[in-house]
């Protein structure tokens, strides 16, 4: 029970400085605005394509938004490897808001019907470059490794509500109003959450070397190779999309259920649908409590059993009720499944291509969305509705069951280094770096000991390394006359790596010394590749080399 309430206390906190967080607030409710009208139009998009042509035309504006979606969304990813974050994510919301109201302009004038679904195809184009760039930018706006757990937290909590409050509000403007109206309202909606956007600071700006590998299809190939080539990256990818293609299952299988297994009426896909946002609602406070505990690998697998166990489990019975809860159970599942994964990659993709990794992910997600539900009407005609609710369930936890050992391991090689990444950030010109790049640097420091007595390096030997000192003291000496003492904290190097010269001056460990070290290629990848970075070394190198 103890443990419990300082976890509470924890999730509390970690909130609490999300909030307080002035970036990432106005992130949040631009998401927020973003996906609540997203959903909204997309009910008015479906009533709209129902109204002029029936159930197929709902099918072709289906395929219209999310097929080209698809194929650009790789592209959306180098573009957030290349460009200003937060204005992609600007420039998206102002294209969509645009065209949303071209919509609603042809609406009004009685165009065909043919350009507002051609305009849907647009508007999905236009979604694309948000959540990759969203994700890539989250990082450099979180102060504290806990901070991305909680804002991924906060985010998945709001598309949760966006699931219910958009297609309820979208709704009520339609029952109330017109479809042209319910399109300026959502359109409206956009254009504020890139007003949001618009107010933060410029900030996770792609590091120089996003742009260096030549030609377009090389870049794009860039997020695939980092995904193939390491594996716990290629596993969670795997793992997430094996989810998403459950969940195309599952927008089918819940008509089914609803209408035949059951034996209810439309009100009843209602229902089983708004069981599983519920869930999701009570999957963001999960995932808030689990978040910090450091073992998002297996809070992931856990995530994953979660979709897909339900299913099997809603065979077993014909209650609605339980139908009600275990699909609630399901929505849990879903949530903490986002949560984990997007934090996981987040941290584990390399800086200098995480868009892409994000944007082939985004792609990933919906061809199998789109696989899943084209393939569930073969399959239900196939083991009929019970058979394909268990075949549906068991694939999901049969793969955690093949994964539980690769998912342990990853948790392994994923522990915070928390002391690392408080020392790194003493560094006045690493502690503005996104919390994700220091602790990417913290990972790949080593440890080095050194007696009392001994040289550390020596004034004018070529300089391969960066050091912080972890504990006991060093003395820098410039000309054999002592200039400096360095206790816990104090570092040295940088000025013959970004200057590219000798040592200018020799440290020694006046005590036996602990030293943090980094190699040339991470302390200049990190530094070169982030502008205030650059700009505070420089001014240190400075400082230092005035003082000699």
């Amino acid at each position: 029970m103890a443990a419990l309430l300082a976890r509470l206390h924890e999730a509390r906190r970690d909130f609490a400085a999300v909030f307080g967080n002035r970036n990432l607030r106005r992130l949040e409710l631009a998401w927020a605005f973003s996906i609540v009208a997203t959903w909204a139009y997309n009910v008015t998009l479906i009533v709209f394509a129902y109204d002029r042509g029936g159930a197929g035309a709902v099918g072709l504006v289906g395929a219209l938004r999310w097929v080209p979606a698809a194929v650009v969304t790789p592209f959306a990813g180098l573009w957030a490897d290349r460009y200003d974050r937060r204005l992609l994510m600007v420039g998206s919301d102002f294209g969509r808001a645009v065209l949303i109201a071209a919509s609603a302009a042809a609406v009004l004038a009685g165009s065909p019907a043919g350009l507002v679904y051609a305009l849907a195809a647009l508007v999905g184009i236009a979604a694309t470059p948000f959540r990759p760039a969203e994700a890539a930018y989250t990082p450099s706006l979180a102060r504290m490794p806990e901070e991305l757990g909680a804002a991924n937290v906060v985010a998945a909590a709001i598309e949760s509500v966006g699931i219910f409050a958009g297609p309820a509000i979208g709704g009520l403007l339609l029952a109330w109003t017109s479809v042209a109206s319910t399109l300026i309202v959502t359109a409206v909606a956009i254009a504020a959450s890139a007003v949001l956007l618009v107010g933060i600071p410029v900030r996770g700006m792609p590091p120089e070397a996003a742009a260096s590998v030549e030609g377009v299809t090389e870049e794009l190939l860039e997020g695939a190779r980092a995904i193939w080539h390491d594996r716990k990256i290629g596993l969670l990818v795997g793992l997430f999309s094996a989810q998403t293609f459950v969940d195309g299952l599952l927008g089918v299988l819940i008509a089914v259920v609803a209408l035949s297994y059951l034996d209810g009426g439309a009100s009843m896909v209602g229902w089983l649908n708004a069981a599983t946002g519920v869930g999701g609602l009570v999957g963001a406070v999960v995932a808030g409590l689990l978040v910090g505990r450091g073992r998002l690998a297996g809070d992931f697998g856990l995530g994953v059993l979660m979709f897909g166990l339900p299913l099997a489990l809603v065979a077993a019975s014909h209650s609605t009720l339980a139908a009600l809860l275990l699909l609630g159970v399901l929505g849990i599942g879903n949530t903490l499944t986002d949560v984990s994964a997007v934090t996981l990659l987040q941290r584990a993709a390399p800086e200098e291509v995480v868009g892409r990794v994000f944007g082939v992910l985004e792609s990933l997600l919906l061809l199998t969305v789109a696989l899943g539900a084209a393939l569930a009407p073969a399959l239900v005609s196939a083991l009929g509705t019970r058979g394909a609710l268990i075949a549906a369930g068991v694939l999901l936890p049969g793969l955690v069951v093949l994964a539980s050992g690769a998912l342990r391991r990853i948790d392994a090689a994923a522990k915070a280094p928390i002391v690392e990444v408080e020392l790194l950030r003493q560094v006045p010109f690493f502690a503005s770096l996104p919390e994700a790049s220091i602790e990417r640097l913290a990972r790949r420091a080593t440890d080095e000991h050194v007696a009392a007595g001994a040289t550390i390096v020596a004034q004018d030997e070529p300089g391969e390394s960066f050091y912080v000192v972890r504990d006991g003291a060093a003395e820098v000496l410039v000309g054999g006359a002592s200039t400096a003492t360095l206790g816990t904290g104090g570092y040295f190097g940088e000025i013959a790596l970004l200057r590219n010269v000798p040592r200018t001056a020799t440290v020694q460990a006046r005590t036996n010394t602990d030293l943090l070290v980094l190699t040339r290629d991470d302390f200049l990848t990190a530094i070169v590749g982030y502008a205030p970075s650059l700009a505070s070394a420089e001014a240190v190198v400075a400082r230092r080399l005035g003082r000699a």
